[in-house]
């Protein structure tokens, strides 16, 4: 261990790791998938760490999107302090959506950048490659204390830029296809080979929900991912890392009978109250990986005309069936805590079975390959937050999602 200090950020010190303090985000992880692959067998060592160890229920950040929660996650903090509030962004300066994955949307340093100012040897491991620049940020690759590449891109990562040639070579598989199993698996048999070989102080490892967007918990294609899960969880505890795993959101089906997605398209409505493109919807799940959720997730904002008469049309939102919650930026900034400049004048929220488009004949759901499951919401807020140490944790809402650095390097340091 090279830290001399412990690091205080966010308003609290983070404690000097004993032993390698490790974050794994589960993307899309509902608690449901680990209990029935517990109660199937499935998962004897998490089985055993909830046992042995700290098991608890935390809040994600909302909108419960992967961004958003990675970035909390990875700085402490809610988006209102670090600014990244969606996976997508409309400038209305320039009058553009563009993708926010680059570094320059980020406000608040990470934790990980923190930890290698004080000496720490940190590591990055991401399933997308979306995430990586903004986790790395503030990394530097110069004095083989860093490493931050995604499985994703992991056959082209460079010791300049990622801290490590070619690690697909490395870690000895071939780079996995985007719409697999295997991207998430790749993140995990990496963070176990960088713990016996390179001993990172702090290492986060997040993976990517496909599995989660296509099966639900009892299906079979989860049951065998959570069993993957398991045997890395495994190896990690036994190498003796202290272990926090919690998730960025949580996943529902967003489905009818019939397998069709519940959609509410608020571009439409909006262009029949206020003229055709009057108002700008905009939906902040999208990225690039539309097989995924086809765009479709339960948080929305929308951008309104000069002179409209926002409380009406909220009023006509809220009484939308399938829309659950609708507040003005304002309210959005209190009780969602976020960045202001980052979100329309009004923000919605649809139910546990229904997602928000914009326009119905902008989505292609011919993508979706089954019924679809999706988050974004208030319902998919809840994730597990499990310690592979006993710790004297608070319950949710007071726990979030992001306390995971805190409580690994607490742990890590007893």
């Amino acid at each position: 261990m090279t830290l001399q200090t412990p690091i205080t950020a966010n308003d609290r010190a983070y404690a000097m790791p004993k032993v390698p303090a490790v974050a794994i985000c589960l993307d899309g992880c509902e608690p449901a998938y680990l209990d029935v692959a517990i109660g199937k067998g499935l998962m004897p060592n998490l089985k055993r760490i909830r046992e042995e160890g700290t098991e608890r229920r935390a809040h994600s950040v909302i909108p419960s999107f992967t961004n958003p929660n990675n970035l909390s996650i990875a700085t402490g903090r809610p988006p209102s302090v670090h600014g990244i509030c969606g996976n997508f962004l409309y400038d209305p300066e320039t009058g553009e959506e563009v993708m926010m994955n680059d570094v320059r949307f980020l406000r608040a340093p990470t934790l990980f950048s923190q930890f290698y100012e004080r000496g720490a040897r940190v590591a990055v491991v991401t399933a997308k490659d979306k995430l990586r620049a903004l986790l790395g940020a503030g990394l530097r690759f110069d004095e083989d204390r860093a490493i931050a590449f995604s499985s994703e891109k992991s056959g082209t990562t460079s010791m300049a830029e990622h801290g490590i040639d070619n690690a697909s070579a490395w870690l000895g598989r071939p780079v996995p296809e985007v719409y697999s199993a295997d991207l998430s698996e790749f993140v995990f048999a990496a963070g176990v080979k960088l713990l016996k070989e390179w001993r990172p102080d702090v290492m986060y490892l997040s993976t990517t929900d496909y599995i989660q967007h296509k099966f639900a918990p009892e299906e079979d294609g989860a049951l065998q991912f959570n069993a993957m899960v398991d045997r890395y969880l495994g190896e990690l505890d036994t190498l003796g890392a202290a272990v926090v795993l919690t998730a960025d959101h949580g996943m529902k089906p967003k489905h009818d009978a019939q397998g069709q997605p519940n959609v509410v398209y608020v571009q439409d409505l909006m262009d029949a109250w206020l003229g055709q493109g009057a108002a700008r919807v905009i939906l902040p799940i999208t990225d690039p990986y539309v097989v995924h959720h086809g765009a479709l997730g339960s948080f929305a904002t929308a951008y309104l005309p000069d002179g409209a008469d926002v409380a009406s049309i909220m009023a006509k939102l809220q009484s939308t069936d399938g829309i659950i919650e609708v507040v003005d930026r304002a309210e959005a900034v209190r009780r969602y805590e976020l960045p202001a400049d980052r979100i329309g004048d009004i923000v919605m929220v649809s139910g546990e079975n229904m997602t928000i488009g914009t326009s119905a004949d902008r989505h292609d759901l011919a993508a979706l390959k089954e019924p679809l499951r999706s988050h974004g919401g208030l319902t998919e807020q809840e994730v597990p937050f499990i310690v592979n140490r006993r710790l004297d944790l608070p319950e949710a809402p007071e726990l979030r999602n992001f306390d995971a650095f805190y409580y690994a390097t607490m742990a890590a340091a007893l």
